[in-house]
């Protein structure tokens, strides 16, 4: 079980290690952590809590993952951080743990978690995430797999966004991206759905046609957003991407963003959370 731990590196007794990790000079690995095999941790990262990081991931100098949460309602609970196989976590990235007790803040494999970025507690990230410099996640967010955040934009508490998602940056995002869609800005602007995405992905014609009038019903009818998921259910094939969409406007807790002003009826958040939005 072949290991490249420097004499400098500072790797506490009780952390599991697997084969072949490389940690190097003043590297700082708790007890309570578990490197799998291949994992690469870089001078002067810092790994902390119950942090289990996944099977070739890479972790950039000076990242900071798995140290306590900054939530204050975080009592001392046992809480834990997963971070997938080969992922990129990039320079100065923190990366909390969770807030309740036997939670955790997860991240799935091959995610790109770019310099600067940052990860609150008791978020939910799909696989092959990619985050731009310097987008900061608020707590309790969830991004869907493929999902891509671009540089500088912070999303706010409880916020979705959902997978094949293209998210401009220097935005700011305040309730839920549906998936398969590219915006940005503040206020929020679509530009429809993300074609080009969608292409490179394979999604067929067919797929891309009717989530581009999913989108069109949604966003340019006008209707009431339950009559427009309505429509949208007797109109459109139910292809597994259609349902999907209907599922995530559906579930939304924060509203879609985009709908403010628009479609009257649309979710909102609860008055609690728009009061703090507001302020």
């Amino acid at each position: 079980m072949s290991k490249n731990i420097h004499p400098l590196a500072i790797v506490e007794p009780g952390a599991k290690i697997g084969s072949n990790v490389t940690i190097e000079a003043f590297a700082i690995v708790k007890s309570t952590v578990t490197l799998e095999d291949h994992v690469v941790i870089k001078s002067h990262a810092y790994i902390d809590g119950n942090t289990t990081i996944g099977e070739g991931t890479v972790v950039w100098p000076g990242a900071s993952i798995g140290a306590k949460t900054q939530d204050l309602k975080y009592k001392g609970e046992k809480t834990y951080v997963r971070i997938g196989k080969r992922c990129e976590i990039r320079e100065f990235v923190t990366i909390n743990s969770s807030t309740e007790e036997n939670s955790s803040t997860s991240i799935g494999d091959e995610c790109l978690i770019m310099a600067y970025c940052h990860v609150a507690h008791n978020c939910e990230l799909g696989n092959r995430v990619v985050m731009s410099n310097g987008a900061m996640l608020a707590g309790h967010v969830i991004i869907e797999d493929y999902a891509r955040i671009g540089g500088m934009t912070p999303v706010h508490q409880f916020s979705r966004i959902g997978c094949y998602a293209m998210v401009g940056g220097f935005s700011r995002i305040p309730r839920d991206v549906p998936p398969y869609t590219v915006g940005g800005g503040f206020p929020y602007k679509f530009g429809g759905i993300n074609i080009i995405g969608l292409k490179r992905n394979k999604f067929p014609l067919e797929t891309r046609i009717a989530l581009s009038k999913a989108f069109k019903i949604t966003y340019r009818s006008g209707l009431h957003l339950k009559e427009a998921i309505a429509q949208i259910e007797s109109e459109i094939p139910q292809h597994r991407e259609v349902k999907h969409w209907i599922d995530f406007c559906k579930n939304s807790k924060r509203g879609l963003i985009g709908l403010e002003g628009i479609t009257k009826g649309a979710p909102l958040a609860d008055k609690e959370e728009e009061q703090y939005f507001e302020e």
